[in-house]
């Protein structure tokens, strides 16, 4: 695939260039409209930067949320284009559609070096259509706004959509420095890892992770789990769980598991049970052979901390996608805390799969440095690590 090296070498002057960005951030529940993590706004800077300096006449359009393909107050761009022209270091310019009249004005009056947001494409019915031709007309207006294609929404590649798989169809389209990155990343967890190689899982399903799982268990030396998913594994092993998490459906298939790994599977040991779903509730640590039937795990224990951070520390290799507990609580969040610090630790290669487990490196403080590779994309990964097809990659390799 031809890359933004590529692009820039051709020239942009003056150009306009439309960047499929991830800016799907997170917002503070207590304070609407404010950002809660940036953390993908920042990835895609280096890319709009290079842009910007080149003389572009930068489009950048995103989706956030999942609104019902018609505008919605709660779902607008307008807090993000503000957040990135702060981190620009100038202003962006917002247009308050996508491809309506104000969109076609802001796009028509850009001038070289200035960077226009578009508002949720997501907005627009077309951009996640599974009509080929109502996504495809959509596709034909996004693409009218510009001379050339750069996707740099990592987080985005997986899905099927206008922006991501029909745009760079109809311009000539490049690869942004993030998504390179991400796939070179991800191919080597996947193709070559050295080993010892560990992967800590996490989050609240099985079902969720079952096919990546499959996946990477024959290539695995330990596989760590964690978070919610960690009851169905136990319930599989013929343990009580209380009243945590359990997906009734996948116990047969976690005892398959079980058994194919011949001991590489790893659980936790303890947890930390509350009485109720609360950062107030009354909570202690228990054996995670025998969780009294009035209370639900929300964390690993101590014991298991250890248990993971000591299978953790010998790693060459280590991907991690999934807190170990709601780290968003107080109460429980030192089990994600300290498998992320024995990840940052050891003498090898670590990549933090995206979603929760990177939002949980930010929220919990620790040092983004430390960890070899923090992904934008948590579905993403996991689809790649699957072995599928990536329909935003298959579309930039054409």
């Amino acid at each position: 695939m031809k890359t933004l090296d590529d692009l820039l070498g051709e020239g942009v002057s003056g150009r306009r260039v439309f960047v499929r960005a991830d800016l799907n951030v997170p917002f503070d529940k207590a304070n609407p409209g404010v950002i809660s993590d940036d953390g993908r706004a920042r990835a895609v800077l280096p890319t709009l930067i290079a842009l910007r300096d080149a003389g572009a006449r930068v489009i950048v359009a995103s989706h956030l949320g999942r609104p019902k393909g018609a505008p919605d107050p709660k779902f607008t761009l307008a807090p993000v284009a503000t957040r990135l022209g702060e981190l620009l270091g100038s202003s962006v310019v917002f247009a308050s559609d996508t491809v309506g009249d104000d969109a076609r004005a802001k796009v028509e009056a850009l001038a070289d070096g200035q960077v226009l947001l578009l508002e949720n494409l997501r907005f627009n019915a077309g951009e996640t259509s599974k009509d080929d031709a109502e996504r495809g007309a959509f596709a034909d207006q996004l693409a009218a706004f510009a001379d050339f294609y750069v996707d740099d929404a990592f987080g985005a590649v997986h899905r099927k959509h206008a922006s991501v798989f029909d745009v760079p169809a109809r311009l000539p389209h490049y690869a942004g420095g993030l998504v390179l990155k991400e796939v070179e990343v991800l191919k080597k967890v996947s193709e070559s890892p050295e080993q010892p190689y560990v992967v800590v899982l996490g989050g609240s399903k099985v079902s969720d992770k079952l096919a990546v799982i499959q996946a990477l268990l024959p290539k695995v030396d330990k596989l760590l789990v964690g978070g919610g998913m960690c009851f169905t594994f136990l319930k599989a092993q013929g343990h009580e769980v209380g009243k945590s998490l359990l997906e009734d459906e996948m116990v047969a298939v976690c005892a398959d598991l079980l058994e194919q790994a011949q001991g590489r599977i790893v659980l936790p040991v303890d947890v930390v049970a509350a009485a109720e779903f609360s950062a107030d509730a009354a909570h202690d640590v228990v054996d995670a052979s025998g969780i009294p039937a009035d209370r639900l795990g929300l964390d690993i224990g101590p014991k298991s901390t250890e248990l993971f951070a000591s299978a953790i520390a010998g790693a060459k290799t280590v991907f991690w996608n999934g807190p170990m507990g709601v780290f968003e609580l107080a109460p429980f969040a030192a089990g994600t805390r300290g498998v992320a610090e024995a990840i940052t630790k050891i003498d090898g290669f670590s990549v933090v799969g995206g979603g929760d487990s990177a939002a949980a490196v930010r929220t919990l403080g620790l040092d983004e440095s430390a960890f070899g590779h923090i992904s934008t994309g948590g579905g993403a990964s996991l689809e790649y690590l699957e072995g599928k097809t990536l329909p935003g990659v298959a579309a930039l390799e054409k």
